[in-house]
This record gives C-alpha cells, structure tokens and sequence, in this order.
C-alpha cells in the first residue's frame, strides 16, 4: 500500500468516525425542548383552524343563535309565546324576550346535545387518522415530535377547539341578543334578580362548563382515530358513537347505566343559573369527563405508542 492510499484510507475512518459521533450527538441535540413543543402546539391549532372544513364547522355554530333570535322575534311580533304554544324548546328559551343575554343559555343548551359535540367529534377523529392517511404522520414523528408528546399536542389542540367552538356560539348568541333583544338585569332560575355584569360572568362560566363537558368526547375521537388510516372513517366513527350514546342516554331500560354516559349532565349548566347555585350534577358531570378522558386518552395511547406507522 502506498503512502497515498494508506493515507486517503486514514482520511475516510476519519469521516466515518466524524459522521458515526454526529450522529449520536443528533438525538441529544434535536431533542425538543418547552419552546419547541409550544411551537408544535401553535402550527398544529394554527392548521386545524385554518381547514376549510373547520371554518364551515364554525360558521355553522355561529349561524344557530342567529336563527333561534330571528325565530324567536318573528314569534315575538306575531303575538305568540317564545317557547311555542305547549312551551317546547331549548331552556330559557321563553326568557330571550326579556333579556338578549338568555339567547347565550338557549343558544348553547340548543347546540350541546348534537352540534357541539360533532364538530369536536370530527375535529378529534381527524387528528391522527388524518396524517397518516395524507402520508404526513411519519414526517411528525420524525420532526422529532415523539408519539406521547405529538398525541399530547394533537389532544391539547382538540381541547383549544372546543373552548373556540363554544365561544363562537357565545359570543354570536350575544350579538344577536343585543341586535334583536334588550340587555339587564335579569332573573335566575330560582327567581332572584342578578345584575348584567353578574349575568355575563355566569355566561362565560357556563361557557367555559360547555368547553369541559366535551372533555370525554375529545378524548373518544382521539381514540378512534388511532385505529384507522383514514380520517373520513374515524370522524364517521365518531360521530356515530356519539349518536348511538345520545340515544342509549333516552331509552328507560336502561336507566342504570345512564349515569355512567358522558352527555347524561351534559345540561347541568343550568344550574349555574340558579342562587345560589347547585353545584352536584355539575360536579358529576366534570368528574365523568375526566374519567373518560382518563380511560380513553391512555387507550389512545397504548394504541398510539404501539402502532406500526406505515404512512
């Protein structure tokens, strides 16, 4: 062996040594820290906001207190009762001519059983379906997100989505309200008198209690979509879980097993309107929530942690 090769020998070890020490130290170095994870959470919110699909989601929530308002002012000018001739409707529904604010209460108790829960239900049921099936999953993992921390983000931004959906039915349920209705003091359903600002904040509250009670069904759909490939399968899957629960939750044979499904308390909000306010269903219902969540975010996550990632 010559001096050259013997040389040109010593200079390839060289390099792969150099390239073998990059890349044990890559790991260490890409290894995602807080800003990193914050930065993920923000692009993930960012790009589930910005679907076409979502914002049809959200413009159809918005559109619903603007259509019970309307409703309600045509029966109102018509001389007819707000609720309908034998009281049918939402709760509140026959306070909204007193006071705009009770179109927020009415508003959501009209949503949360079926329009709420859908819109979280396919947001959550495309989260991990959805990548793998546009071939994008693999890239995430690799970014490197990490399978616990990446679920965790698309779980956290499920979550950012609920409080999101349930403040755009708020908030165009109290433009509306303001529009069509006038604003003040108004009465709980215990018959006391509250003030605006009193009232307001209890909106908000019961806004916020909304938010929590698609904990479980959030959770759910994460779970579902970590069984399949296909986002358009998971969201169905979803979506009719959340149907044949709803129902399960009417039928009275089986009233012991009631308590025990998520949308049982769902419209224990109300009691946030009375005074003082009766705080047990609502404590039933934020305890179940998180027991779904529980039960259904470690099932997303054993399926999760364990799946082999094709796509």
């Amino acid at each position: 062996m010559s001096r050259a090769e013997a040389a040109a020998e010593s200079a390839e070890e060289a390099g792969a040594a150099a390239d073998t020490a990059e890349a044990v130290a890559a790991p260490a170095a890409r290894r995602p820290g807080p800003l990193w994870t914050f930065g993920l959470l923000r692009s993930e919110i960012a790009t589930t906001v910005r679907r076409w699909r979502t914002l049809a989601l959200l413009g159809v929530l918005a559109a619903v207190p603007v259509l019970i308002g309307i409703a309600v002012r045509i029966e109102t000018r018509g001389g007819s009762t707000a609720g309908g001739r034998h009281g049918e409707g939402p709760a509140f529904i026959t306070q909204i001519t007193n006071n705009g604010l009770f179109l927020v209460f009415t508003a959501l108790a009209a949503t949360l059983p079926f329009f709420l829960p859908m819109a979280v239900g396919v947001v959550a049921g495309d989260a991990i379906a959805g990548e793998a099936g546009t071939g994008t999953l693999r890239y995430l993992l690799v970014a490197p997100a990490g399978r616990t921390r990446l679920l965790l983000t698309k779980y956290a931004t499920v979550m950012a989505f609920c409080v999101l959906a349930t403040l755009v039915v708020a908030v165009s349920a109290l433009a509306v309200g303001a529009l069509l209705f006038p604003l003040g003091d108004l009465t709980t359903i215990s018959g006391t008198r509250i003030g605006f600002a009193d009232g307001l904040g209890r909106a908000l509250l019961i806004a916020l209690v909304v938010a929590a009670s698609l904990v479980g069904v959030a959770a759910l759909g994460l779970f579902v979509s970590t069984l399949t490939d296909s986002g358009i399968a998971a969201m169905a899957g979803t979506v009719g879980l959340l149907i044949a629960v709803q129902i399960c939750d009417q039928i009275p044979q089986l009233h012991a097993l009631q308590p025990y499904f998520f949308p049982h308390y769902w419209l224990s909000f109300a009691d946030l309107m009375r005074d003082p306010v009766y705080w047990d269903d609502l404590q039933k219902n934020l305890g179940l929530q998180g027991l779904y969540a529980a039960v259904f975010g470690s099932a997303a996550w054993a399926r999760f942690t364990a799946k082999d990632i094709s796509a």
